[in-house]
């Protein structure tokens, strides 16, 4: 169904693409059917299918990201290393240029930061969890007072097969969840006060399947890495940058080796700014469809459609601001706690679908 003559609109969810487009920029869905017979749209079909094979393909894409992102922490190293092995004029006799050469320095550096890196990754890999909830405040819920809660994560989880995830609560008036971990049997779920009081029964039961769909697709793990490394070169980015404004390190030495410094100081500053917004985009890459295919995957549990449509409707008119928001963990929730996008933003800069588009989607699996 053609919409004007440059739009075309998703049979699945609705959503208009461009008129060439192959596949639905927000659910995914194959917009050109005669393309159904090839294998690879075959398998990538499959993968918006089959609860599997998501897992699958999450645990691959998770390895793929991992490196992708600690080589942007190598690169920092190296530009550092370079610009001060510049800077302190220690350029080898045999360079036949004083700027580029390959940088001893650089390539220790490098080594340094790639290794810190690694070291971070699995540390992250086993507290991360923890590290996510304390950043936004959650505490254990509490038996008795929260038992309706407990009881509902525990049906869930008999229903996905999956142990019961630890239950936190973040006392706040904002309407919100997310769960953690790096395996199913190591997941985390927290719920916001206010999700809880606002929801029935069917309602939280239908948020809790959907965090319990990203724990059995292993959504978590690629979410999470995304969110420490992220944070790792957000860092590392300000300490180039302040280094940059500060350090003034092209100013040392010769002023052949000043000149040289100088240009690698704005050419690390440029990286430094450069690196974080790649790094974003790779975090924003988290495809909208797990949170496609989370809905689903309540429904699937659930067996209540309506319970899951109710719950995104009041999330729509939600009105409180959450104030323990952290944009490196964003995208880990039901809603992004921002709501700084619409339905027509850039589908790289979006981290969820719109919830008219998801409710929508989920009004068509009837």
């Amino acid at each position: 169904m053609q919409s004007g003559s440059k739009q075309v609109e998703c049979p699945e969810c609705g959503a208009s693409n461009r008129i060439h487009s192959k596949n639905c920029r927000l659910c995914g869905n194959l917009l050109q059917q005669e393309l159904a017979k090839k294998p690879r749209v075959q398998q990538q079909i499959l993968r918006r299918t089959d609860f599997m094979a998501a897992s699958r393909a999450n645990q691959k894409y998770t390895r793929y990201l991992v490196t992708i992102l600690l080589l942007i922490a190598a690169g920092f190293g190296y530009l550092a290393g370079w610009t001060m092995q510049v800077s302190a004029g220690a350029i080898p006799a045999e360079a036949n240029d004083p700027l580029f050469f390959v940088s001893h320095w650089g390539l220790i550096a490098a080594a340094a930061l790639l290794a810190i890196s690694m070291i971070w990754t699995l540390i992250s890999f086993k507290r991360a969890d923890r590290i996510i909830m304390k950043m936004t405040g959650a505490t254990l819920a509490d038996h008795s007072r929260d038992a309706q809660l407990h009881n509902v994560v525990e049906e869930m989880a008999i229903a996905a097969g999956v142990p019961k995830p630890t239950v936190y609560i973040i006392e706040t008036d904002a309407m919100n969840a997310f769960a953690t971990g790096m395996r199913p049997e190591r997941a985390s779920i927290g719920i916001t006060r206010g999700l809880l009081n606002k929801l029935n029964r069917d309602e939280l039961q239908a948020v809790v399947g959907h965090e319990m769909g990203h724990i059995v697709n292993w959504d978590i793990r690629y979410a999470t890495a995304i969110s420490i490394l992220v944070g790792l070169i957000l860092l590392m980015s300000d300490g180039v940058l302040r280094t940059g404004r500060y350090g003034r390190m092209g100013n040392r030495g010769s002023s052949r080796n000043s000149n040289g410094g100088g240009i690698l100081v704005i050419i690390m500053i440029i990286f430094a700014i450069v690196a974080p917004i790649i790094a974003r985009l790779v975090q924003m890459a988290v495809s909208r469809q797990r949170e496609f295919l989370a809905d689903a995957s309540s429904v699937r549990l659930t067996r209540n459609p309506q319970g899951m449509i109710s719950a995104l409707e009041k999330l729509s008119h939600e009105t409180v601001k959450f104030e323990n928001a952290n944009r490196a963990t964003q995208h880990l929730f039901i809603v992004n706690p921002f709501r700084n996008f619409s339905e027509n933003v850039s589908s790289l800069m979006a981290t969820h679908p719109p919830l008219n588009r998801r409710i929508q989607r989920l009004r068509n699996l009837g």
